[in-house]
């Protein structure tokens, strides 16, 4: 059996890799119904809309029912990112791809460590080998493994690199699951890959839970003046200096959990919002923040930032004599006019297909136009989809899914280090409502679910530098040693249920 779990995973990992699946595209779109023809021991196999998108998106349902409805479930993406850094080389092949990967390494004297990794024979290359088709492969080979009574519950879903479209459709899609097929969910099991540049080591591992991540917004207002006279207004660009100053390596923000600690803020854009060259100062700017928690909330994220922004507006007023207001969205949003929140959401949505931090700006922009406010002003708030923190609360849970993987090697982190769509399928922390509140495009630049709210780990491959064309699975590791690491978790959950 170990020798054919292997191969299974392998086979599906190169044949689940030559399907172009980049997000937003035809691929992506058709990925599941070739999926659909590949699987083996399903009852039942569905496929379920995703919501958006310029093609017609759908998630995979595969049911494995056993005698009982105790049910673990394994789930992962299928999308991945472009390919453009690819070049002429085969992105999609991993046969051809090898030969010609390390051709072209050999030619430029680039990254030799990445070199030394595929002549090793360890490492396979190939856009979302990684990042995270092996994933689902292992796990679809650990699933037609089992024969043990519990029922498994196979999930793929599209959109994980944009806006975690189908993770978020793929929450009612499971409630609705657990109600017409009578299922008990004890444990969901995502598959995606975690990085390491050195030996492994903090790869190979579980994580009980996963990072949360806010997209902090300001927008502001200054006071335009002739650049001949600043001392008459001051600068929107000058107010932006000092918040991004006082934002940027924030240690208020920083949480840790054991080891493990959270990245400071960093500033993702900042720009001023003038459309063309003249002497004035800009009457407007905006930025926006990547935050991330283990168990800081939204209003503690909001809380900090005014804090900090208060601060760097008394440096402001300081310099240029003139006091700036500062308040959230929510407080922004009771002065406006009846109506006038509605009326920005439809006037953007015919813009066309913009990201969300970009539509949040632009309804900010409308909103300011119609509050009869006037500058100087800063309004904070968020500007994209949130990803809550989860993490597995079960102590006895965790404890056998360690005995379980320990023959392994593998180890364990509290928290997945990248945002995933754990946040929408586990135990969340943190509240939502003043995410909500304080997020303009809530509710029309996209629909957020509650999350799940069950327990859910990340078992998955690992490899180097996704998201990149020297993306590299570790091929034993992704083949030998994950599926059957899978399978002893699914066994492990099953018998003590």
């Amino acid at each position: 059996m170990n020798g054919a779990i292997a191969a299974r995973a392998r086979e599906l990992s190169l044949k689940f890799t030559a399907w172009p699946s980049v997000t937003g595209t035809a691929g992506e779109a058709e990925f599941p119904a070739r999926m659909m023809q590949e699987l083996r021991g399903f009852d039942s196999v569905w496929l379920a809309p995703v919501p958006g998108g310029t093609h017609p998106r759908r998630n995979l349902f595969a049911l494995k029912r056993g005698k009982t409805a105790a049910t673990i479930v394994l789930t992962g993406h299928f999308d991945v990112v472009p390919v453009d850094d690819y070049g002429a080389l085969p992105a999609f092949d991993v046969e051809a791809l090898l030969p010609a990967t390390i051709a072209r390494l050999k030619a430029t004297g680039e990254n030799p460590s990445a070199l030394a990794d595929f002549e090793s024979g360890d490492f396979l290359p190939g856009r979302g080998l990684l990042d995270m088709k092996a994933g689902l492969a292992a796990g679809l080979a650990a699933i037609e493994a089992y024969r043990g009574e519990a029922t498994l519950l196979f999930i793929a879903v599209a959109d994980e690199e944009n806006r975690s479209a189908g993770a978020r459709a793929a929450v009612p899609g499971l409630h609705k699951a657990v109600a017409e097929h009578h299922l008990a969910i004890k444990l969901i099991i995502n598959l995606d890959a975690i990085s390491d540049q050195k030996d492994g080591a903090k790869a190979k591992v579980i994580t009980y839970g996963s990072i949360g991540k806010q997209l902090l917004t300001a927008f502001i207002v200054g006071k335009e003046a002739h650049a001949g006279y600043p001392q008459d207004g001051v600068n929107a660009a000058y107010i932006g200096a000092e918040l991004i100053s006082a934002l940027e390596g924030n240690a208020a923000f920083v949480e840790s959990s054991g080891n493990e600690t959270t990245a400071a803020p960093t500033t993702l854009c900042a720009k001023d919002l003038k459309q063309g060259y003249n002497v004035t100062t800009p009457h407007a700017f905006w930025a926006y923040w990547n935050t991330m928690q283990y168990r800081k909330s939204g209003a503690d994220v909001l809380e900090a930032a005014m804090q900090a922004c208060s601060s760097a507006l008394e440096r402001v007023k300081a310099r240029s004599g003139h006091a700036v207001k500062l308040l959230t969205f929510a407080e922004f949003a009771k002065s406006l006019p009846s109506g006038a929140l509605a009326e920005a959401a439809a006037q953007t949505a015919s813009i066309g297909d913009l990201d969300l931090p970009e539509l949040s700006k632009r309804v900010m922009e409308l909103l300011w136009q119609r509050s009869g406010a006037v500058g100087p002003a800063v309004i904070l708030g968020f500007g994209s989809i949130p990803y809550l923190a989860v993490a597995l609360r079960d102590m006895t849970l965790r404890s056998q899914i360690e005995s379980a993987v320990k023959p392994f090697g593998i180890g364990a982190l509290d928290y997945f280090a990248g945002i995933s769509d754990m946040s929408f399928l586990g135990e969340a922390r943190g509240d939502i409502a003043t995410v909500a509140t304080n997020t303009p495009i809530w509710g029309t630049g996209f629909e957020m679910p509650e999350a799940a709210g069950f327990p859910t780990i990340n078992l998955g491959p690992w490899g180097r530098d996704y998201h990149h064309w020297l993306e590299r699975l570790h091929a034993p590791y992704a083949f030998e040693t994950l599926p059957k690491a899978l399978l002893a978790v699914i066994e492990a959950v099953a018998k003590a249920s």
